[in-house]
């Protein structure tokens, strides 16, 4: 897959990449049981009686009995129920776990199987999926939505990573760090303007509708950061009384911060020693993580952080460019190492490092134009407002992306704890400018 535009004489050469070439039937078995399992190992160290299947309401996240269930009714609504033909394994399911009715205060208020049953109900749907991928019945599409209903899989399960980090659950992840070795890098890397393709390619194998499609847009040169912000970086922000200075916060980000009573960034705290923050259960000295990215940084602070250091935000399609395209003008719009899966030396996702690593690691997934970590580590919050693009077509799912234009800041890249065939580099994540427990940090550009 290739994708190439010259600015001086515009031209696109697409070798297009089927469903099947990345992600064959067999493939989507293996997937269908791992997304699974993954799902119900992110509680796995909860009893059937454990209190934390429901936990206290916080507007930010689920009851783990409705989230692991929810997730299954999806892929048995979408696939097996709408396009099969199938009735529901279990009663009232709809009532329960449709997130499009069932309102979010009140997912604490039902009554719902026992966990045992739940994680029943998720390994059933799980065989149901395999026996339509084994035997489509004639309906050639069934592997484009199994692969649709993984994404979702993948999406909460990182969901629940990180609604343990704000219910000081700790995280499950106990896989030893991959001693990718730490180049430092730091410094602006430059990126060429011009008239530039931004979204899909039809040549990708599987996208969001959000994503839908390539289209020209033009971009004005641009000096962008190589790596994050570190925690380092944003704790001398904190240090300077970043949190106390009104004039660094736009009117809505102050009108935020008052109305939060943030002062210091979230799971961070102070002692005689100097700053610490929690991860997981524990607290560390921020030494222990001081190159790493910052992270559980909402949109709010990563902008007033911007104007304390005389810096902004990038577009997303300014970071898009840095990801996809190249000096020469060739394209590849899947990710910066090409159209194919990531090595284990090249980012940091699927959850293999367990968390955030210092930002000069993983240099041999670096962009084209130099910048580290564009992909995995932590998502990067851009500058720009969740909207349609100009070829925007949606999806069977409608409710993916039609309801929240206009409402949400774009995330760019992905996290340690997301999965490599959930993101790439034309994907766009989508959050509130509030949020601060999704792994999100930041990169900025030159003024």
């Amino acid at each position: 897959m290739l994708v190439a535009y010259a600015t001086a004489k515009p031209r696109t050469i697409v070798t297009a990449m089927e469903l099947s070439d990345w992600a064959s039937s067999d493939r989507l078995v293996g997937w269908v049981h791992d997304a699974t399992e993954t799902l119900i190992g992110a509680v796995d160290d909860f009893s059937d009686d454990d209190d934390r299947w429901y936990g206290p309401y916080v507007p930010v996240v689920n009851p783990p009995i409705w989230e692991l269930a929810h997730v299954a009714w999806f892929a048995e609504w979408f696939v097996l129920r709408q396009m099969h033909g199938r009735d529901s394994l279990i009663d009232a399911s709809d009532a329960r776990y449709d997130s499009a009715k069932v309102a979010h205060r009140t997912r604490w208020e039902l009554q719902f199987p026992t966990a045992t049953a739940t994680k029943d109900y998720a390994r059933r749907v799980a065989d149901g999926l395999v026996e339509v991928l084994e035997n489509n019945g004639g309906i050639d599409s069934t592997d484009f939505y199994v692969a649709y209903a993984i994404a979702h899989h993948d999406a909460h399960c990182e969901a629940l990573s990180y609604s343990r980090q704000t219910l000081t659950w700790g995280d499950r992840d106990t896989a030893d760090p991959t001693h990718v070795p730490n180049q430092p890098i730091s410094g602006d890397r430059h990126v060429d303007g011009g008239a530039v393709l931004l979204g899909a390619s039809r040549s990708q194998p599987f996208v969001m509708d959000n994503e839908k499609w390539a289209h020209r847009t033009h971009v004005d040169g641009f000096d962008m950061a190589a790596a994050p912000v570190t925690v380092t970086e944003f704790a001398a922000f904190a240090d300077d009384n970043g949190y106390g200075k009104d004039s660094l916060w736009s009117m809505d980000g102050l009108a935020w911060r008052n109305q939060t009573g943030a002062d210091v960034p979230t799971y961070w705290r102070k002692d005689g020693s100097g700053w610490q923050r929690r991860i997981g259960a524990s607290w560390y000295p921020i030494e222990a993580t001081a190159d790493h990215p910052m992270v559980h940084v909402s949109w709010w602070e990563a902008q007033a952080w911007c104007t304390w250091a005389g810096r902004r935000l990038p577009t997303e399609a300014e970071w898009e460019i840095a990801a996809t395209t190249g000096p020469g003008g060739a394209r590849q719009p899947w990710f910066p190492w090409g159209d194919r899966d990531p090595l284990l030396n090249e980012a940091a996702l699927d959850g293999v490092t367990g968390g955030t690593v210092p930002v000069g690691a993983f240099s041999a997934g670096d962009g084209p134009w130099g910048h580290r970590q564009l992909i995995g580590n932590v998502w990067e919050w851009t500058s720009s407002t969740f909207e349609p693009y100009p070829l925007f077509e949606p999806d069977a799912y409608r409710d993916n992306s039609e309801p929240w234009f206009g409402t949400r800041k774009v995330l760019r890249g992905g996290s340690w704890s997301t999965r490599n065939r959930y993101v790439r580099s034309t994907y766009r994540n989508y959050f509130t400018p509030e949020r601060r427990d999704v792994f999100a940090g930041f990169r900025t550009c030159a003024r």
